[in-house]
């Protein structure tokens, strides 16, 4: 049984999808629909733009969710890839949604450049942080978090759950470093800022979420070909009714992937295939279960080894 996985912020690279696009008509119309969702040519940035331009989150969310659509349709047309569960990692939920029909790509890129705004705005630049803490297990770094949070008075909280050993925190700066110090202290092997422009995935992104809830009144969510697993519970769904609920919580709470992938597992899966640019997931699953296969499709190359293995 295959589980496709789509990833996140932090996957990006300048130029990703451009030899997938120059192989493959549907990738590049994939480019060519986000460019005309957007009135701008996002391909652009994404072909020939600069990493800081890519580093700028209304930029980065589109990018990813439209690099990561045009290798799913490419699977999907030159492999008639049917899987039986989708995830993403945070907005990688957004392109699973996509992949299994409940999300018009349109809609989806439109949101999800809104969604990179409204985060941005809601924290201004330098205010907020994020810390990756290495070898220390999850309930140890949520009860540093919560210290840090008593003896700061700011927002600090577990963000990304990645794998056994890595959580991401987040939260206002100086609870962010209050968090990083007292997880050292508590035996992490070490405590790495990450260079992001916003605090994802805590309370201090509430005015996104609320902006983000808004914009989605207006979207319809159909039926799903699979089922994804929500960030927000670890547990498949495919009820067009949960989904925007989902979505808005998602972007004020931790991405629980360690148990996403432990769920996929529980329900029978034997392969998974990461779908869009990098290899962060499946760098992950190795740290979540080593006995989960993960291909990558982040090139040319790799897209055709992963169709041969699917017999086109």
């Amino acid at each position: 049984m295959v589980a496709c996985l789509f990833p996140g912020q932090g996957s990006q690279s300048p130029g990703m999808g451009r030899d997938i696009a120059d192989a493959f008509p549907v990738a590049k119309r994939t480019f060519e629909e986000a460019d005309d969702a957007l009135g701008k040519l996002l391909s652009r940035l994404i072909f020939d733009g600069s990493e800081d331009d890519l580093k700028r989150t209304e930029i980065t969310q589109p990018a990813l969710l439209t690099t990561s659509v045009a290798a799913w349709r490419v699977l999907r047309e030159e492999g008639g890839i049917e899987p039986r569960f989708a995830a993403g990692h945070s907005l990688g939920e957004w392109s699973a949604l996509v992949a299994v029909g409940a999300l018009e790509f349109a809609d989806a890129v439109r949101l999800v450049h809104l969604r990179g705004r409204l985060m941005q705005e809601a924290v201004p630049e330098g205010e907020g942080g994020m810390a990756a803490v290495i070898g220390l297990e999850a309930p140890q770094v949520g009860s540093a978090c919560s210290r840090a949070a008593e003896d700061t008075g700011q927002i600090v909280a577990p963000a990304n759950l990645n794998s056994p050993e890595q959580t991401v925190v987040s939260g206002a700066k100086n609870g962010v470093d209050r968090a990083g110090a007292l997880c050292r202290e508590a035996g992490a092997k070490k405590v790495v800022p990450l260079a992001v422009s916003a605090p994802f995935h805590c309370a201090l992104m509430e005015p996104a979420a609320r902006g983000l809830d808004e914009a989605l009144q207006g979207v319809t969510v159909r039926s799903f070909a699979c089922p994804v697993v929500s960030n927000v519970e670890a547990t498949p769904y495919d009820d067009p009714a949960r989904t925007r609920n989902l979505l808005v919580e998602q972007v004020t709470s931790p991405v629980r992937w360690t148990e996403s992938i432990q769920q996929l597992r529980a329900q029978e899966t034997e392969r998974a295939i990461e779908i869009g640019p990098g290899k962060v997931l499946a760098g992950l699953c190795r740290r979540i279960d080593r006995k989960l296969p993960v291909s990558a499709t982040a090139t040319v190359a790799d897209l055709k080894s992963v169709l041969a293995s699917l017999g086109a």
